[in-house]
């Protein structure tokens, strides 16, 4: 009788890990969306390698984050909040004010909101590179263009 054979999970580790570059043209694309296709591509989650506790994601260029489209009301409710610690020091924005001071940070909110809260997930968020303009510095890495399903 022979015996069986078991097969092994495949775990990923740093050294068998392939890190690829993609480029995401922001231009008309809702930004929920865009923020969800981007976090699965920062954490691997699109390669047959993924494994959760491993850093297995590519890194993502995102370009024209000036020109991401919102349904609805969200230039005017949608508001993001920030403390600087002491009483009375809560400020907030408006969408619409934080795409005209800051429209690389609105992005880059959005992909972390959806990353889990942990030191895996912030080291993944430094493979992101948001630029609000068509420009990026990145044309060394001869990034692939990705495709975002709307």
């Amino acid at each position: 009788m022979s015996a069986a054979i078991a097969n092994k999970t495949y775990q990923a580790n740093a050294a068998d890990r392939e890190r690829d570059w993609y480029l995401v043209d922001a231009e008309g694309k809702t930004l929920g969306r865009l923020a969800t296709q981007i976090a699965d591509v920062l954490r691997g989650k699109r390669k047959p390698t993924y494994t959760p506790h491993v850093d297995v994601g590519d890194f993502v260029v995102v370009v024209n984050a000036e020109k991401v489209a919102v349904t609805g009301n969200k230039l005017e409710a949608k508001r993001y909040w920030r403390h600087s610690g002491y009483p009375g020091g809560i400020r907030s924005r408006t969408l619409a004010e934080m795409l005209e001071r800051q429209p690389e940070e609105v992005l880059r909110k959005a992909v972390k909101g959806m990353l889990p809260r942990n030191r895996l997930a912030r080291k993944q968020l430094t493979k992101l590179k948001v630029y609000a303009g068509p420009d990026h510095p990145h044309q060394a890495q001869k990034p692939e263009k990705l495709e975002i399903e709307t």
